[in-house]
């Protein structure tokens, strides 16, 4: 049986720029720096993990979210936008809805 390694900020840091880099690892790595309070740096990997995969509609909801903790409503907004965008073009229903009423919040 394979051991799970706990998620943690250090260890996965450790994983960027290496060939596990990927837009979850990002993500992943996103979650975690919120759920730290540090908005900036989660911010600035969700946009690394739309660099490597723009159609990753969980990334666009947490990077709405996120701006949206941020005290950005119009960059929250712009990324919902767009995330609900992608979803709509790759069929996730479930993306679209729950963007669509986090964006109608929002206003």
């Amino acid at each position: 049986m394979k051991r799970r390694l706990p998620l943690d900020i250090e260890t996965l840091l450790r994983l960027l720029g290496t060939p596990r880099d990927s837009a979850m690892l990002r993500l992943t790595l996103a979650r975690l720096l919120s759920a730290r309070g540090d908005l900036a740096a989660a911010e600035a990997h969700l946009e690394a993990a739309l660099a490597m995969d723009a159609d990753y509609t969980a990334a666009w909801k947490e990077l709405g979210r996120v701006r949206q903790q941020r005290e950005d409503p119009a960059g929250a907004a712009d990324a919902w936008r767009q995330g609900i965008d992608k979803a709509r073009a790759n069929g996730d229903k479930q993306a679209e809805k729950e963007m669509t009423v986090f964006l109608r919040r929002l206003r």
